[in-house]
């Protein structure tokens, strides 16, 4: 076992497995356990809690009855404190966190701190003083509606239990970006975190228990390598919202299946995001932002700019620049300092993206860089950053959602074109647009349909950004003061005057 797998696993309180947090207690699951992986090694790590049906049905029962029975909805400064005590006690034992995010989830010890860890942590400060200033209850005055005196106030209240779904590539940002909102609301959580990253959530628990008063049923977390989990949680009707983030397929069904009950849906989803260079570009430097972007994680992000979109008759020298700088990124060990591009999550999502490097030859597409395994690295789930050259924006390559460092580069002829391209996708989540002309560039971001954009390289990612997208990107908003309301419900209060 390497010193990375070492140092996750001798850091737990008892011993290398995990275990479930239902109704404030720490407890083993009742379909045993199940092991996590180090992507990087492909060692095994250690194991988690594997929940059954009826550890979930406790977990919801609990969030119920904290919600329902306890003051918990009604005290926004206790909410706001506890969260505070969540915050302080993730940033005591950070160095033990980012152990376990490393060698769980691949993710390069330096994106460990900031969206992979330490910038969600400072993040949930956001809500915590949200939930104190925010306000809650609006006075309209008086007024005579159909002639009757009457005063009218507007309350915002939490809308109840929420299940929150979480996938395995950035595990702290998207726990934490729905566990902050949701709580600061007043809401009580389940949280099911995807299989591949158990011990990231675990975590959390573990300090909840020992170092928050966070009341029982508030939160729970429910680690299980069943997806029907997932399904039972979604489909059960105690449960008043849905907050999922993963793949658009997934959210179709988690959106019909809480179609039965009407529930609140949020849905975060996929992204085939375009990086669009106009002709006044710094042609050099905006291709290699773009070939850094696509490696940041080895490319496993929703919001990733995985289309590059390229004056046309610049087209091979910006294929030439964006392989150029692809060659200079370091892809290897996670815990590496110098590490950008780190492995996949797993084997299977290796294969999924081995299927997409095939199809791009399939479709007439050809390898400028990469295009296959690291050579020389035999153990891990490592895909070399690619850049496919010679498709069209009409292929599935240049189409569908791959979570790999796969870059594929798209000629435009012009501004019009660039936009219509880069709006000519299932998805809208994010987007990026790079020119010399400021006012040209904001225009051209303005005609972009995603959610988020990019200009000359601003960062859109902070506490109080709402993040989301549009079209089959999905449904709501994350973060921000709008991600926050996405967790509340409007209740109008008049009376006689």
């Amino acid at each position: 076992m390497s010193s990375s797998v070492e140092r996750a696993t001798t850091h737990w309180p008892t011993s290398s497995s995990s275990r479930l947090l239902v109704d404030g207690e720490l407890r083993a699951g009742g379909a045993g356990e199940f092991p996590t992986v180090n992507p990087a090694t492909e060692e095994i790590l250690g194991f988690a809690a594997d929940a059954d049906a009826r550890d979930l049905d406790a977990a919801i029962g609990a969030a119920r009855r904290a919600f329902d029975e306890t003051g918990w909805a009604r005290d926004p400064a206790f909410r706001a404190r506890c969260l505070l005590q969540l915050r302080d006690a993730l940033t005591r034992n950070v160095g033990w966190l980012r152990t376990i995010t490393v060698a769980e989830a691949g993710a390069p010890s330096l994106l460990t701190r900031g969206p992979q860890l330490e910038g969600p942590i400072a993040d949930l400060g956001f809500f915590a003083d949200l939930a104190e200033s925010y306000p809650w209850i609006t006075d309209l005055g008086r007024a005579e509606p159909m002639g009757v005196p009457t005063r009218r106030w507007v309350h915002r209240e939490p809308a109840g239990v929420v299940a929150a779904i979480t996938p395995w590539n950035f595990p702290h940002q998207i726990n934490f970006a729905k566990l902050g909102p949701a709580l600061a609301a007043g809401n009580t959580v389940v949280l099911k975190p995807a299989p591949d990253t158990p011990w990231c959530a675990a975590a959390v628990g573990e300090l909840i228990v020992r170092e928050t008063d966070l009341p029982p049923g508030v939160v729970n977390i429910v680690t299980s390598s069943d997806d029907a989990r997932g399904a039972q949680l979604v489909a059960d009707p105690r449960v008043d919202l849905v907050s999922f983030t993963g793949s658009t397929a997934t959210g179709r069904a988690v959106m019909a299946s809480a179609a039965a009950s009407l529930k609140k849906v949020f849905l975060e989803l996929g992204g085939k995001s375009a990086y669009v260079v106009l002709d006044d570009a710094d042609l050099r430097a905006a291709c290699a932002m773009a070939a850094f972007a696509v490696c940041t994680h080895a490319g496993q992000g929703c919001a990733i700019t995985t289309r590059l979109l390229v004056p046309r008759a610049r087209y091979d020298e910006a294929a030439a620049a964006t392989a150029a700088a692809m060659s200079g990124i370091r892809v290897g060990d996670p815990a590496d300092p110098g590490t950008i591009c780190g492995p996949l999550i797993s084997a299977r999502q290796r294969d999924r993206v081995e299927g997409y490097l095939r199809l791009a030859l399939e479709e007439g597409g050809r390898f400028a860089y990469g295009g296959g395994r690291v050579p020389g690295m035999e153990r891990g789930f490592f895909v070399q950053p690619t850049l496919v050259t010679g498709l069209g924006n009409e292929s599935r390559v240049a189409r569908e959602e791959i979570f790999g460092p796969v870059l594929v580069i798209l000629p435009h002829d012009g501004d019009d074109d660039a936009v219509r391209i880069a709006n000519d996708s299932p998805y809208g989540l994010s987007g990026a647009v790079h020119g010399t002309d400021l006012e040209r560039a904001r225009s051209v971001a303005s005609r972009i349909r995603t959610g988020t954009l990019s200009v000359n390289g601003g960062v859109w990612y902070s506490a109080d950004i709402p993040f989301g997208g549009y079209k089959q990107s999905g449904i709501g908003r994350e973060m921000g003061v709008a991600g926050f309301e996405e967790y509340l419900e409007t209740k109008v209060i008049a009376e006689s005057a």
